[in-house]
């Protein structure tokens, strides 16, 4: 038995075995914030009523009431509209010298998601004597609906993790942790949130570092389309054809959870067709409203010009094969057949939606002849087609980040590759990738098994994986501590800060090797493309 008093009252956790040996001190299911209910659906969370007595803090808090993005079907987890709680994990609650703090936004597409350990176990991390903290935050319509009005300005989701951010500021330190040394860092849609973070005004002063894996705020699928449209489509779903503010709201406000977490209203035909996807649910740019905290507005390529707190030292990158998470949400029986019928289909999305057909068409024909010459799309050039789709959901955004950043001289950052390959490389399987994809693959979410423990790895732990896993952590754990991930020479290379002009960037495969100029050729193309039909 061990307890802990908090801001809001005294909490019992628990000691549990690490998986690599020794122990950790366990708080799971800590409220955050007040249940978002009734009439506080789509407000900022509201602070949390403090309890009397000893609140069990030995099991998670149930999740956010969602959609599973793999199965189709409504999350079969625990989960409840009542779902702002966090988890601390500590190696010690009593340091000599407070300790670095790592706080995890997860991913999910904005959709779905949890900081639960059936995904995001604490062991490796807590391994290498830094605090972990994991929470949940408000999903889909509840978390992203935007009516652009005061009732429902959007970004409840976002400001969800404002508010255990501000609860890691206030409490941390009785769990051994150091408020002023907080390093944000999340994957994918969480990456989108971190950087998000980097330029929020709600956000300032409340981590010293970021990470940022697999994501970025200039992706297409982090900024909302036409969010007041998206609205009233949904609306329409459920049998309300209306603009009016008013009952909108009281629609939204009325409609059960169950009927929220994934409703599908496109707005083009080719969103209808399958041909182009845009996140429906995702960050908006709020307008003023009086005595409401604007989480973000204005322009993403502005804001990273002038915008990015300063100081903040940053780490950012990607896996090699990115593209393969596209299986997940493509038709098994026919996936390569839009690829050969139309153009668009290599078409970036951000291009897309600012461009006329008549230049979609040419930039498809640009992108596909660039990748595939004269070749058909199939199972034999699907190593091709994964490039293509790596850097249109990711890639090409990250490096166009890292370029952007890099120009700032006030704040440092380290870009990297990741390339590690063993028996936790699942998430090929996971997405669908098994029958098109043989031999090594380094995909979308595949860092995250080397970070954390999870339960979606069936196989032991090897000493080949052991190794990997100290590395991998010692850089993150590292760059969280000192702000450089390569403060010695323990792992054998030190990896450089990326500039202008050597780009220099580090491999975080098997071996641990420092190259320059990321995905140079394919880089100059797609930016060639976009200086051409696109200006910021």
């Amino acid at each position: 038995m061990v307890q802990v008093r908090v801001r809001d009252g005294v909490l019992e956790g628990e000691v549990l075995d690490n998986v690599l040996g020794g122990q950790y001190y366990s708080f799971k299911g800590i409220p955050y914030a007040a249940p978002p209910l009734g009439d506080l659906r789509f407000k900022a969370p509201q602070p949390v009523i403090p309890w009397d007595g000893v609140r069990s803090a030995k099991a998670h808090g149930p999740i956010c009431h969602q959609f599973d993005m793999f199965t189709g079907k409504l999350c079969t987890e625990p989960s409840s509209e009542d779902c702002l709680y966090l988890n601390v994990y500590s190696p010690d609650l009593q340091p000599k010298k407070p300790l670095p703090v790592m706080f995890w936004i997860h991913g999910g597409g904005f959709l779905s998601g949890s900081g639960n350990t059936s995904y995001y176990g604490p062991d490796f991390l807590v391994n290498q004597n830094v605090v972990l903290v994991t929470f949940n935050y408000r999903l889909a319509v509840v978390g992203f609906l935007c009516l652009h009005t005061k009732e429902v300005p959007g970004n409840a989701g976002m400001k969800d993790q404002v508010a255990a951010l501000r609860w890691v500021k206030d409490n941390i330190r009785h769990f051994g942790g150091d408020p002023d040394n907080v390093t944000i860092f999340g994957e994918s849609a969480g990456a989108g949130s971190v950087t998000y973070h980097l330029v929020s005004p709600m956000s300032k002063g409340l981590f010293k570092r970021a990470i940022a894996q697999s994501g970025v705020n200039l992706s297409h699928w982090a900024r909302a389309f036409e969010p007041r449209l998206r609205a009233e489509a949904i609306a329409r779903l459920f049998g309300k054809d209306t603009k009016d503010d008013k009952e909108l709201y009281e629609l939204f406000k009325s409609l059960p959870i169950e009927k929220l977490t994934n409703p599908v209203a496109p707005l083009t035909v080719e969103e209808e067709a399958g041909i182009r996807l845009t996140m429906s649910f995702t960050v908006v740019d709020e307008q003023q409203f009086d005595g409401v905290e604007r989480f973000f507005y204005g322009d993403v390529y502005e804001r990273l010009h002038h915008g990015i707190h300063e100081g903040v030292e940053l780490m950012m990158g990607y896996t090699t094969d990115e593209g393969i998470v596209q299986f997940a949400f493509s038709p098994k029986d026919n996936f390569f057949d839009n690829y050969n019928k139309y153009a668009q289909c290599f078409v970036p999305i951000d291009l897309a939606l600012k461009c006329p057909a008549k230049d979609q068409l040419a930039i498809g024909h640009k992108m596909k002849n660039h990748y595939f010459g004269d070749k058909p799309v199939t199972k034999d050039t699907v190593d091709v087609l994964i490039k293509y789709l790596s850097m249109q959901l990711i890639t090409f955004n990250a490096i166009e980040y890292a370029k952007f950043f890099a120009q700032m001289d006030r704040n440092k950052l380290f870009v990297y590759q990741f390339d590690m390959y063993s028996e936790r490389n699942i998430w090929t399987e996971e997405f669908g990738g098994g029958p098109y994809i043989s031999g090594k693959s380094v995909g979308h979410c595949d860092d995250l098994t080397y970070l954390f423990s999870t339960e979606k790895v069936k196989a032991d732990l090897t000493a080949k994986s052991i190794k990997l896993i100290k590395n991998m952590t010692k850089l993150w754990t590292d760059f969280a501590r000192f702000g450089n991930p390569t403060p010695d020479s323990s792992l054998g290379v030190k990896w450089p800060a990326f500039d202008p002009k050597k780009e220099q960037y580090l491999v975080i495969g098997n071996d641990l090797v420092v190259a320059s100029h990321p995905n140079k050729e394919d880089f100059e193309f797609w930016e060639k493309l976009h200086q051409q039909y696109v200006k910021h």
